[in-house]
């Protein structure tokens, strides 16, 4: 599917990213959840592991989270990270 999805990903230290994404991969509890535009509406507890973020025209950002939640509902992912170190 084309397009794009509105990402948010914050962190105890605040905002991190906020932008358009064309793919989201993070790990869940019980494992790795993809995301892309049009997803069904989910809400996931995060465990320990990585987080990419895929822009349209530009390098992909990537993160190690250690724990939070994501919830993706009408078209727009928010990742609330316990942990998050840029990688």
């Amino acid at each position: 599917m084309a397009g794009t999805i509105h990402c948010s990903v914050l962190s105890p230290e605040g905002s991190v990213f906020d932008g358009e994404a064309t793919f989201i991969q993070a790990h869940a509890l019980d494992g790795r959840l993809g995301v892309l535009p049009g997803h069904a509406p989910l809400i996931t507890a995060l465990g320990d592991g990585p987080l990419w973020v895929r822009i349209e025209g530009h390098a992909d950002r990537k993160w190690q989270v250690s724990g939070g939640f994501m919830e993706v509902l009408d078209n727009h992912v928010s990742i609330l990270a316990e942990g998050l170190r840029e990688e």
